[in-house]
């Protein structure tokens, strides 16, 4: 009987943040993360010993996780909670307030009260670490310290008697606790490696890797991809074309993976999916088996689209195409290469966080299921790849997605119909006859199956120069120099080539680091050309992220159609939307206080989506573990319907919160409409393009604001309209591309 084949991969990474000059690293993510994620993620397995799956380990975490063992990395956070809170100098104290509040407020700090406490007041005080200091004791500081570690402890470390006992103290921790605390961090980073070798020794998982320092491989052969993959993109002023960059940070994968766990790697997830025939070719000659992608690549390489219906159950044909291994061959190599379930994955990684557990587990399978039918109905194994980032999304959940993790195991090891395998075990599973053949490959990542997020913007093209200049510059003078010079230039040379760097830049993504983020990746060019005994051009100096991109309005450049239930998810949902970002760097100095964050505008061929993101410092706040609202509010939202050659259609959309009262709203002046409205975490709402008397060609004109007992107290933008013209996804395409597109 046909079977279905449900191959998970777990990707952990992270940014490379060492400076290899100073021995420092500049964030604490990947401590972090190690305690908790990367080992409660393969530790969690043993209950299920028939449940196998992949991990994908990127070398450079590897590296760093192995730094962080040996005692010999340190970071600014762990100097912090490293030194007596009463030494603490005012910078100090001030970065302590400004990083020791990074982690999710409702499922890492409000899981303990007396670390909400703290962080409730620093919300009082704007999260204004000037203002926060002069209410922060050392006492408070102390126990600081030491619940922002321990909020990172593992769901399998939280049972240990040692760490028990400093979770019941709760407060008023000592120089004693806070010691402790880091002896216990210390020792439980030691097992993350070994936990891994251990499974993949006992045949319960696959370890695959990543080129080195994660970069975009496609990218590193040749930039002039970008434009493939998007028709019309404007390139950066110097071609980065250097395949045997890309071939040194393979190889240089294998080698690390084979020392760290005795093995040789069989499988490569290439950087964010990114994939091209010529990364394709190289990954192949430095022996790797199989790699992996997006059903987006696989959809524009076959010229055949995924269609779901609208439960999210494939298309027949689109399941008969997406669920099996495919081969490419050229000039005399062959890759076995697998393309992902888009929406199964995302729905663990943005949507079963606001479920029950047992509820999410069901319908993930049930959708599999659902999906998989046609192509057992057939006789055929349904191959289903789910692969998704490992650890970031875990912070969204309860108890780090433990429960329901453990939901959907025990029910994958209880169904007669699921094998759960690696993607080697698939692979050598698989007759050769029931593999697709694949001719041509078009370039593209997991994200829109292109590379925009990392070549798009004008500061991905500052960065994607700077890197040239700084490539040419090691070819011309490397040459002259001792090897120890010339090791040490290449290798922050590669560390600059990694992907992470430029999914900063641009304005598609932020967080409380991007400056960091900025320097760090200038500091890695300016350590390059110190290595080579020279001093780094001005340019390298200066910033690439510029405050100003914060308030620019972003344009449409796809269809939305995002989930409905407020609760946020869907990163990739509203991928393609207008959107719109407070800028606290420019206004901050007007004393203005935030609580809109991001406001976004979508549209398909049927509906305006609206979604409003509130900043920490919004009317919601966690308790209990529930997002509810303090205060009464009211949004408004104002439409403008603009035609070419006729005036305004005007409408308000008015959003009443009341705490403890469910969302009123009403679209005037016509009623009753066929609008919805959510609030969740973040408010959502979609509103019929009918409603709006807006058609193809159309301008639609969006303005969001916040009131509270009659007086205006936010707005997004800060003046002037978000602007969406109403477009069919074909008009869209044709403008992404250059195109003239005609109503």
């Amino acid at each position: 009987m046909a079977s279905i084949r449900l191959l998970f991969l777990w990707h952990m990474h992270q940014p490379y943040y060492k400076d290899l000059v100073t021995g420092e690293y500049r964030l604490p993510w990947v401590r972090l993360h190690a305690l908790k994620d990367y080992y409660g993620m393969v530790k969690l397995l043993e209950e299920f010993p028939d449940v196998h799956m992949t991990f994908n380990l990127v070398p450079s975490l590897v590296a760093q996780i192995e730094d962080y063992a040996a005692g010999t990395a340190n970071d600014p956070v762990l100097n912090l909670v490293s030194k007596p809170a009463q030494e603490l100098t005012e910078e100090e104290r001030r970065v302590a307030l400004q990083y020791l509040f990074q982690a999710n407020p409702v499922h890492l700090i409000g899981r303990y009260l007396r670390y909400r406490e703290l962080f409730e007041m620093h919300s009082e005080n704007d999260f204004d670490a000037e203002r926060s200091l002069k209410h922060f004791k050392n006492q408070d500081l102390t126990d600081l310290q030491v619940l922002s570690q321990l909020a990172w402890f593992d769901e399998f470390h939280l049972l240990e008697p040692a760490v028990l006992e400093l979770v019941r103290k709760g407060r008023r921790y000592t120089d004693d606790d806070r010691l402790q605390m880091l002896a216990l961090q210390t020792e439980y980073l030691a097992k993350v490696l070994p936990t891994y070798a251990q499974a993949a020794k006992d045949g319960r998982v696959e370890l695959s890797t990543s080129a080195y320092y994660h970069p975009i491989l496609p990218l590193l052969c040749d930039t002039n991809v970008g434009a493939v993959s998007t028709p019309g993109l404007r390139l950066p002023r110097h071609r980065y074309r250097h395949p045997e960059d890309a071939a040194a940070q393979l190889e240089r994968a294998r080698k690390k993976h084979e020392a760290t766990f005795v093995e040789q790697p069989t499988g490569l997830w290439p950087s964010e999916g990114s994939v091209s025939e010529e990364a394709i070719l190289l990954a192949a000659q430095c022996g790797f088996n199989w790699m992996a992608s997006d059903e987006g690549v696989l959809s524009r390489s076959t010229g055949q689209a995924v269609i779901r219906d609208p439960g999210g159950v494939l298309d027949p044909a689109a399941a008969k195409l997406l669920y099996r291994i495919h081969r490419f061959e050229r000039d005399g190599a062959t890759m076995h290469l697998l393309f992902r379930d888009h929406s199964l994955s995302d729905l663990i990684g943005f949507v079963y966080s606001g479920m029950p557990p047992a509820d999410a587990a069901k319908h993930f399978l049930d959708r599999v299921h659902a999906c998989a039918a046609p192509v057992l109905a057939e006789g055929r194994d349904a191959v289903v790849p789910v692969i998704l980032d490992g650890e970031n999304c875990w912070e969204y959940y309860p108890q780090s997605g433990r429960e329901f993790l453990r939901q959907l195991y025990s029910a994958i090891s209880k169904d007669p119909q699921i094998d759960a395998l690696t993607f080697r075990e698939a692979i050598a599973k698989t007759p050769d006859t029931e593999m697709g053949r694949l001719e041509h490959i078009t370039p593209g990542s997991w994200i829109n199956a292109n590379f925009d997020i990392w070549i798009g913007s004008d500061e991905d093209r500052r960065s994607w120069d700077l890197l040239s200049e700084a490539r040419d510059f090691y070819s011309d003078h490397a040459d002259n120099l001792p090897e120890l010079q010339r090791k040490l230039a290449y290798e922050e040379l590669l560390i600059a080539q990694g992907s992470d760097w430029n999914w900063w830049y641009g304005p598609e993504h932020h967080s409380a680091n991007d400056a960091d983020f900025d320097e760090l990746y200038r500091k890695h060019l300016s350590n390059m050309y110190q290595a080579l005994g020279a001093v780094a051009p001005d340019d390298v100096g200066r910033a690439i992220a510029t405050a100003e991109r914060r308030s620019l309005l972003t344009p449409q450049s796809a269809h939305v159609r995002p989930s409905m239930d407020g609760h946020g998810a869907g990163f990739f949902d509203w991928m393609g939307a207008a959107h719109c970002r407070a800028d606290r760097r420019q206004s901050a100095m007007h004393g203005k206080q935030f609580l809109l964050d991001i406001a976004y505008a979508g549209q398909d061929d049927k509906n305006l989506y609206l979604r409003l993101d509130f900043n920490a410092a919004s009317p919601t706040r966690a308790q209990h573990g529930k997002e509810i609202l303090h205060g009464n509010f009211d949004v408004l939202v104002n439409l403008e319907r603009h035609r070419e050659g006729q005036g305004a259609v005007a409408r308000r959309l008015t959003i009443k919160l009341r705490e403890g009262l469910p969302v009123e709203w009403d679209l005037a002046p016509y009623a009753p409409t066929q609008c919805l409205v959510r609030m969740g975490r973040v408010l959502v709402t979609s509103i019929p393009l009918e409603e709006l008397q807006a058609r193809r060609g159309d301008e639609v004109r969006v303005t969001f604001s916040l009131w509270q007992d009659g007086v205006p107290v936010d707005s997004l933008p800060d003046s002037g309209w978000m602007h969406l013209r109403v477009m069919s996804h074909d008009d869209l395409r044709a403008k992404q591309a250059g195109e003239e597109w005609v109503v």
